[in-house]
């Protein structure tokens, strides 16, 4: 059954196009992603879907019925009612049911409906009829979903009786998306549903979404989330949507297949379009062959020639470098309680950190991972314990809320008010890496977006060349393809990284080192999540048999050996295959240039100029020396790649 239908559906923002000609269908039980960068127009999608906003043409098909739930980025509840009360709002229609319930029951013991027959039957016949659609309606259980609910979004027993208005802004978030969970939609449209929440509770939402009985439309850069969740992915890029079957993984192999089809079918019709031209050109002025000429050409005119397939929208393109390696050593953490004035919220964490470490530290919201990272990099004091430092370590520390970004200048100004030496053109040079090109420069920082603001703090540390990067949720307001460049820069990156992410696709591709904060101390996992989660499941199976203790151990050394060789394997692979790429196109980059050298040296005007000829036979000496090197290069390095899992 279909549920939703977008037909031909079109919208722009003063006289700019956002989205244009979209098509799309939910059908009930789909689970669709919607994916794309950041402003290409996802969440005005889901505004019109969900009547928060009118399209400029096209038509949105929801039939008589169908019940949609839409949950905005950053919503969240704000009322002077409780915790349970404002939850218990969703069952108003049912609570009616019930109270009404309730007074036939009174009725059916009076003794005036009780002696009467008559009276007592049409009494029972409505309260049969009421209580069967008070059960098929949920009435002997909504209290228990709620509370399971509530327990899943991190609301306990003791946080019933909190009035609404005074929890936090993650909190309130969490809550309304609890809400929305409860009032069980045929359609869940949800933007970004993943934010504000832990790890744990990111886990139970993957779960009561896998088994949602209605439909879900999602807006999400969480990519581990969307392989658990989803089953269609609409692409919004370029003000078009195009849709791929499967999981978010499955999209990007698909999208990559059909993208080097269409470029074959591109150049073999590009091909067979210059031979018709060529032909025409040639024959259509001769006597004998122009009949034949002007018949190909009504056919060059006739076909519906092929445009050229779109590759990736521009990137980001940035490294990390550094100006000096630290110590093995970096940092000790010894006996360490943090958390704020007489307050601690984690105690007794020991942790050391080594050179090249990329230790990706998780743990509940509240639990202070945040707090531990400020007070690493000295920005808040240890409540208790000691913390050792390493030789030469330089701390680079990014703010999950760009906190450091304070300037009320440009994005120009920001740069070089704290590199002053730098010239324009390199700080433009610089920028344009992180998209900001032409008038983007001289945009305040004040009203740059959150992926803005992002692109931008990354960009300061990068400058920053530090040894040691300490980052508090460094992939929070980055889509989906910052994300990878971000990780790429970071897999490349010779020093230290310790960071704070409840990205799971994240943790995985850089961490060697996991380290669970809980109350009392730090428990350390020698691998990347899904090693994290399998021996967390170890543990409590163990402690089911009743065999563990009440300490969980740490990780098996063998097992985790292996596994940090596998991601070393897998990080030097990835290394070589860049190197090997960006030799290839430089090569390719030279072939060219050299062939254009040799074409000026048979320039009939340059024949007696010997001077002339020597310069370009001195270039084309030159180039061809690099591209002779470079192939040599290129060739070790495909022999390391052989050798690499031989």
């Amino acid at each position: 059954m279909i549920i939703l239908q977008v037909n031909g559906l079109s919208k722009s923002f003063s006289g700019t196009d956002i989205l244009n000609n979209v098509r799309l269908e939910v059908q009930h039980r789909d689970r669709v992603a919607l994916v794309g960068r950041n402003g290409a127009g996802k969440s005005t999608l889901l505004k019109i879907i969900a009547g928060e906003m009118s399209p400029d043409s096209g038509d949105i098909i929801i039939p008589k019925g169908v019940r949609i739930g839409y949950l905005e980025q950053h919503a969240g509840i704000d009322s002077e009612r409780t915790v349970w009360e404002e939850m218990m709002t969703v069952y108003e229609p049912l609570r009616k049911l019930e109270g009404r319930l309730r007074e036939l029951e009174m009725e059916m013991a009076a003794p005036a409906v009780y002696e009467n027959n008559l009276e007592y039957e049409r009494v029972m016949k409505e309260y049969d009829a009421l209580q069967i659609e008070f059960k098929d309606s949920g009435g002997y259980q909504y209290e228990s979903d709620c509370r399971s609910v509530l327990h899943g979004m991190r609301f306990y027993q003791e946080d019933y009786e909190k009035s609404v208005h005074l929890l936090s802004g993650g909190q309130k978030t969490r809550l309304a998306l609890a809400k929305m969970l409860l009032s069980k939609p045929d359609l869940l449209i949800l933007d970004e549903p993943t934010n504000h929440l832990d790890i744990e509770t990111l886990g139970w939402l993957e779960k009561y979404l896998i088994s949602y009985e209605g439909a879900i439309l999602i807006v999400s850069h969480d990519r581990y989330f969307l392989d658990q969740i989803v089953t269609v992915v609409y692409e919004v890029s370029r003000r078009k949507v195009t849709k791929y079957t499967g999981n978010y993984s499955a999209y990007l192999d698909e999208k990559a297949k059909n993208y080097e089809r269409d470029q074959k079918l591109f150049e073999r019709e590009a091909t067979e379009r210059a031979k018709l031209e060529d032909f025409i050109q040639r024959n259509i002025a001769r006597a004998s062959t122009s009949k034949m000429a002007k018949s190909r050409r009504k056919q060059l005119e006739r076909t519906e020639w092929m445009e050229a397939p779109d590759g990736n929208e521009k990137s980001a393109t940035f490294s990390f470098d550094i100006e000096r390696q630290s110590g093995n050593d970096v940092l000790a953490l010894q006996d360490v309680s943090i958390g704020y004035g007489d307050h601690p919220v984690s105690r007794h964490i020991n942790l050391h950190v080594y050179k090249e470490d990329r230790i990706a530290i998780i743990g509940p919201n509240g639990i202070g991972k945040s707090t531990l990272l400020k007070t690493i990099v000295k920005k808040q004091p240890a409540l208790h314990g000691e913390i050792r430092y390493g030789t030469n370590v330089q701390f680079g520390y990014y703010d999950q809320n760009q906190a450091t970004i304070i300037g009320t200048g440009t994005v120009l100004q920001e740069i070089w008010d704290e590199w002053p030496l730098m010239n324009e053109k390199d700080v433009r040079s610089l920028l344009g890496r992180f998209l900001f090109s032409g008038e983007d420069v001289e945009k305040p920082v004040a009203s740059l977006s959150g992926g803005e603001k992002a692109r931008l703090s990354l960009a300061k540390l990068m400058l920053e060349k530090s040894n040691t990067l300490v980052l508090d949720e460094p992939t929070n307001h980055l889509d989906l393809d910052s994300k990878e460049v971000l990780e790429n820069a970071l897999d490349d990156f010779p020093g230290t990284i310790v960071f704070v992410s409840h990205d799971r696709y994240f943790i995985n591709r850089l961490a060697t080192k996991v380290i669970d904060i809980h109350e009392d101390g730090a428990t350390e996992y020698l691998g990347d999540y899904d090693y994290f989660l399998e021996k967390k499941a170890e543990q409590t199976e163990l402690m089911a048999d009743g065999q563990g203790s009440g300490a969980a151990p740490v990780a098996d050394r063998t097992n985790a050996s292996r596994n940090e060789l596998d991601k070393e394997l897998k990080r030097q692979e990835r290394k070589l295959t860049r190197a090997i790429e960006d030799a290839e196109k430089k090569m390719s980059s030279l072939d060219e240039e050299i062939t254009h050298l040799q074409e000026e040296l048979l320039i009939p005007e340059f024949a007696d100029d010997h001077v002339k000829l020597m310069d370009l036979q001195a270039q084309i000496d030159a180039r061809q020396e690099e591209h002779d090197l470079l192939a040599e290069q290129w060739l070790e390095w495909q022999e390391e790649l052989e050798l690499l899992y031989s």
